[in-house]
């Protein structure tokens, strides 16, 4: 196989990825933004007979003390879908940074496969030429580091546009990109101060406007806000949610804060010593953790900081009806119609058709509705709280294809506040 080859192979050629102790099914290969495949890491000259160690079932201590290697990750596999942000979570030490550098090649892998989708095509950044991991690092993949990275010695301006500096793109189209981003994190008035001049919070948008200069589809965050304080770290991670929703980026970020990964993830990878643990959604990692050591992490964690409504509601197979009409209460005098494709059309409140309401992710657009609410199943369970406190009924929950997935009243929101996971 020739080097060109190699970089084009396709997701779909290989076997298919495994999460470690998840019970939800990986994502299709063909659909990763970026994939991890049993990469092991090590450090150290003797790497062949740590690998025959570590497929021995040793440990990390005992390894290094044989073979004076340290074992960075044990068969590490990951799915990575597109637009979603996946946290690496774990104490220090743990191995989550090592991957993290692994995905754009700071890091090299001793075994297993590191691919990227590089426009449009999958390539394996552990075995590809070269120039096509420079091409990967200058387009697709950009990254923002715990000490910010910056160039003292340059503006802001220079700062933010450095990397279609090195892209070679004309200083006229470089500066309106430096111009668009520097204003997407309200430091456009700063853009020819130079760095030193900034706060911490502030050099980290710097570090961020980098990253999103580039246009890269995927952003490696290694700890960048925790060097901050709380207050600027928690405004720095609202600010990243907001940019994500309008920008749709593939994230991968380190973080040793469960709170900031429950926060911020799509997805979570527990780690420790070199192995993922658990893999998974928020609500899965607090509700079902895999084994002691998840479940020590997440046992004093607030729900409503968790739970999406999914989590709580009564699901839709476990709902009265009668006829093409679901019960809502206990008296039978609030019904939903629903169409053939199971898609709620409309309520009836005591013989009265009403029209429903429609609400957003955020819990947004119900205003004070006098009849029955539809929300997203997502919807995260704080936001439902008060939604349930704005509308005299339960909250219809549908899924992305608009169908209805449960039901959620009083009673679900109770029991799911006080579950002890």
């Amino acid at each position: 196989m020739t080097a060109i080859d190699m970089d084009r192979r396709t997701l779909s050629d290989a076997t298919p990825l495994t999460v470690p102790m998840d019970s939800a099914p990986a994502t299709p290969a063909s659909d990763c933004a970026v994939a991890l495949r049993d990469v092991d890491i090590a450090f150290g000259r003797n790497v062949k007979a740590a690998l025959a160690l570590s497929d021995e079932g040793l440990t990390r201590d005992e390894i290094r003390r044989r073979t004076d290697v340290l074992m960075g990750t044990f068969k590490v596999s990951l799915d990575v879908r597109p637009g979603e942000i996946c946290v690496l979570m774990g104490l220090s030490g743990s191995g989550k940074s090592t991957v993290l550098r692994a995905i754009n090649g700071l890091n090299k892998v001793a075994r297993g496969a590191v691919l990227v989708r590089h426009r449009g095509e999958p390539v394996d950044v552990t075995r590809c030429r070269a120039a096509t991991l420079r091409e990967v690092r200058l387009n697709t993949v950009s990254m923002v580091f715990q000490q910010f990275g910056l160039l003292p010695w340059r503006s802001v301006r220079d700062n933010v546009g450095f990397g279609l500096e090195l892209r070679g793109v004309p200083a006229a189209e470089r500066n309106r990109t430096v111009d668009e981003k520097l204003a997407m994190v309200g430091l456009e008035s700063w853009a020819d101060k130079m760095v030193q001049e900034l706060s911490g919070g502030m050099q980290q948008r710097v570090g961020l406007a980098r990253a999103f200069a580039t246009d890269a589809d995927i952003l490696l965050m290694d700890e960048p806000f925790s060097a901050l304080d709380p207050l600027i770290r928690d405004k720095l991670q609202d600010d990243l949610l907001e940019l994500q929703r309008r920008l749709n980026k593939t994230i991968v970020f380190v973080s040793h804060d469960l709170s900031e990964a429950l926060k911020l993830g799509n997805r979570i990878a527990i780690m420790e010593g070199g192995h993922v643990v658990q893999y998974g959604t928020p609500s899965d990692i607090v509700l079902r953790p895999a084994n002691a050591y998840v479940a020590e992490f997440v046992k004093h964690m607030n729900p409503l900081e968790v739970f999406d409504s999914g989590a709580v509601m009564t699901p839709a197979s476990a709902l009265r009806r009668d006829g093409d009409a679901v019960i809502l209460d206990g008296s039978g005098e609030v019904r939903l119609r629903l169409d053939r494709a199971e898609r709620p059309v409309s309520a009836e409140i005591r013989g009265r058709e009403m029209p429903l309401g429609r609400v957003d992710g955020s819990g947004a657009g119900g205003g004070e509705t006098p009849g029955v609410v539809v929300a997203p199943v997502d919807l995260p369970l704080r936001a439902a709280i008060d939604l349930r406190l704005r509308s005299p009924y339960p909250i219809v929950f549908v899924d992305d294809l608009g169908r209805l997935a449960g039901l959620c009243d009083h009673g679900e929101i109770y029991r799911g506040l006080l579950q002890n996971p």
